[in-house]
């Protein structure tokens, strides 16, 4: 992927959303000298005509809020960062056949399986037909489970199975979709729907460009969920959104407090690669039976082969003591897409996941 880092060009960028990942991407990018912010979309009208930089706690930027997403359309842009929790792929085909690249930090699209493969044609067609390009990436999936991956496995040998564990804990960092994710439910509650039955596909993404990159190809996938119950009532209290109010309320003694989430991508014939989704309470003792990984929000991957190998990706020290909850997942999720925008809007039309960036030059991060 060839990216000009000889020149002082700078890269016209219109913030597509204010959430947690979106605030912190603008508060990366409004004084990068290798970014010009000219529009940033809000959607919450108390924002709308107020300073964007003032909005995400840094200086002024001369760029308004707003809500109005015809006029952000219309403007001079090189790309996008969209950053809604859940994408709209007509939306982005729409900004993609405008003429502005787009990179995404949620949705459907990291690499192509037979679940999303129809998107992505559809993505496809609007960036040759603007000639522009489009990324989605984030911490995960978009990174830990598949880039990181294919990363530790150039330093290895026979490999037998892979495991990768993303464990999040709760508490003080209370999602919104906390309901949804069956918390709080009964197991049988549990059992009639939650928000994994649908997000299966999501990550499938991330183990097929694994097995993909060693030269296989999956033979099946299999699911597997072990739950953990209450003992005791665990009370929460935690940040919805970063400048919300947080969540509160009681998880009850016999509902879920742990969810440990297998998926297993077979490989001729044997299980090969299985991610483990680990969510919990951080009240590790109050819960039945007890979570047995750190209590931290971390990545951790596991390679059995020869030589055996282990990498644990986690914040360091001070962010885990000091950090607001959350703070580094939201920062990881943010940056992968922001540093990706130089080599998205310098590529060819099209389609890009990590296969065609390849190990691309970060500018905008030594300042």
């Amino acid at each position: 992927m060839s990216v000009d880092t000889t020149t002082n060009r700078k890269y016209r960028v219109i913030q597509w959303g204010m959430g947690n990942v979106g605030t912190l991407a603008l508060r990366h990018m409004a004084h990068n000298p290798t970014f010009d912010v000219v529009g940033v979309l809000c959607n919450r009208p108390e924002k709308v005509g107020r300073d964007a930089g003032e909005l995400v706690g840094v200086a002024p930027i001369g760029v308004a809020a707003t809500t109005d997403k015809g006029a952000l359309e219309s403007l001079d842009a090189d790309c996008v960062f969209y950053a809604p929790l859940w994408s709209d792929v007509d939306e982005i085909c729409r900004l993609l056949r405008g003429g502005k690249s787009v990179v995404a930090s949620g949705g459907a699209w990291w690499h192509r399986t037979e679940t999303n493969g129809a998107d992505i044609d559809k993505i496809e067609a609007a960036c040759h037909e603007g000639q522009t390009s489009f990324h989605g990436g984030g911490i995960h999936p978009g990174y830990a489970a598949d880039l990181l991956v294919l990363t530790l496995a150039r330093i290895v040998g026979k490999t037998d199975h892979i495991h990768i564990y993303e464990a999040v804990n709760f508490n003080k960092d209370t999602l919104k979709y906390l309901d949804e994710m069956g918390f709080g439910k009964t197991p049988d509650e549990f059992a009639k729907g939650n928000l994994f039955a649908d997000a299966w596909s999501l990550f499938a993404q991330s183990l097929t460009m694994v097995v993909e990159g060693l030269g296989k190809t999956v033979d099946k996938f299999t699911t597997d969920v072990e739950l953990g119950l209450a003992t005791r009532d665990i009370p929460y209290e935690g940040s919805a959104d970063m400048d919300m109010p947080g969540l509160k309320g009681v998880v009850k003694p016999g509902t879920v407090a742990s969810q440990h989430h297998l998926w297993t991508a077979w490989v001729d014939g044997r299980p090969f690669i299985t991610l483990h989704e680990l969510y919990a309470f951080t009240d590790h003792d109050a819960i039945e039976p007890k979570p047995d990984w750190e209590p931290y929000y971390h990545y951790r991957i596991v390679v059995e082969g020869d030589p055996g190998t282990e990498l644990i990706l986690r914040g360091d020290q001070r962010a885990r003591d000091t950090a607001k909850p959350g703070y580094v997942g939201y920062a990881w999720t943010a940056m992968e897409p922001v540093n990706s925008i130089p080599a998205i809007c310098d590529a060819p039309p099209g389609f890009k996941s990590h296969n065609e960036l390849g190990l691309m030059p970060v500018i905008g991060i030594v300042r």
